[in-house]
């Protein structure tokens, strides 16, 4: 176990720039979100949870493909280049790397996403452990320990110091690159910190909601269930919980007209939208009842039957705190809790 002054901060984050991009939580415009790190960036590791998650720096939500011009005649394609430089994502926590090992199971399954893992090799994480989790978080129920993140580095703040350990190979060098600023830290004060978490944890009014009956298994029953046909009436099928969540990998392939030739690109997109994945014929999801189910049947059952029993959602609360509606993935538990509960 390393540590390093919390007032030193700034030396690490430069430290790590010396040789790789580096990523960190930033408050802009009251509002906190990763961002590439530079001597101006006023880093943010105080706030809980940013408003989207860190998914963008793996999975950009816009980024080019390749682009299109007309040479002498004839139509030149230049594909975009992979990312081919190291780079640190500094902070996140255990939800969003949870989220990313997500994002695992569907870019680097066969056929492999070349942009995407371009990013994961090049990519390091460091990760922090929740200090303060808040009424809206719900990780434990997927079996994050938001108290010891599963990362390349495990962070935790205790006292006036951050407390460093490397996990994996990639860790370890960037530990070696940094060795100079940290110095010997104090393991059974990060233990006494991880009991001061998990205490915290405890007491969360969602900690203990129940998944029972969701699984891999259940897609008739909770397919064919009445409770859809309230439960959705409130969205407004404005997509906030999609772009928020750091497990949606929907996207959209688009081209873009620069007057000198064509860009093709992909961006997020939304199973909420009533235009998402439109076809000549239209749409197979025509109601926004069938778009709202579809959303939580994927992450509840579709994605656990497909990937070993592993939930699509992390428990980061985004949706719960950002869905202007009031509807999130815990009222659609409780609700089909309720339902059975009747029977």
């Amino acid at each position: 176990m390393l540590k390093i002054a919390k007032v030193d901060l700034s030396k690490l984050y430069a430290a790590i720039a010396e040789t790789a991009d580096l990523f960190v939580p930033a408050k802009t415009a009251g509002q906190t979100n990763y961002t590439l790190w530079s001597d101006e960036t006023v880093v943010d590791m105080d706030t809980l949870k940013t408003v989207k998650s860190p998914k963008d720096v793996f999975f950009p939500q816009s980024e080019n493909l390749y682009t299109v011009n007309k040479v002498d005649k004839k139509y030149k394609i230049t594909p975009e280049e992979l990312c081919n430089r190291d780079f640190v994502v500094f902070g996140m926590k255990a939800c969003d790397i949870q989220g990313v090992k997500v994002l695992d199971k569907v870019f680097l399954s066969n056929p492999v996403d070349s942009f995407y893992k371009a990013r994961r090799d090049h990519g390091t994480i460091v990760a922090l452990a929740c200090g303060e989790p808040e009424e809206s978080c719900f990780c434990k129920v997927f079996g994050i320990d938001c108290a010891e993140p599963d990362a390349d580095v495990a962070c935790w703040f205790v006292g006036e110091d951050l407390c460093w350990k490397a996990l994996t190979e990639k860790g370890e060098a960037l530990t070696a690159k940094v060795a100079e600023l940290l110095s010997e830290g104090d393991e059974s004060a990060v233990e006494a910190k991880k009991a001061e978490i998990r205490a915290i944890v405890e007491k969360l009014p969602y900690s203990n909601l129940s998944l029972e009956g969701w699984h891999g298994d259940a897609t008739k029953e909770k397919f064919d269930s009445p409770v859809w046909d309230e439960l959705y009436k409130p969205c407004l099928a404005c997509g906030t919980c999609t772009f928020v969540c750091p497990t949606c990998q929907c996207y959209d392939i688009k081209d873009y007209d620069t007057g000198h030739g064509v860009q093709r690109y992909r961006c997020w997109d939304s199973c909420m939208y009533s235009d998402f994945t439109m076809m000549a014929h239209g749409n197979n999801r025509t109601s926004q009842l069938q778009r709202f189910r579809q959303r939580f049947m994927h992450k509840l059952v579709y994605f656990p039957a497909n990937n070993d029993g592993m939930y699509s959602c992390v428990g980061c609360g985004r949706c719960v705190d950002k869905c202007p509606a009031h509807l999130n993935i815990v009222k659609v538990i409780k609700a089909f809790q309720k339902e059975e509960a009747a029977k």
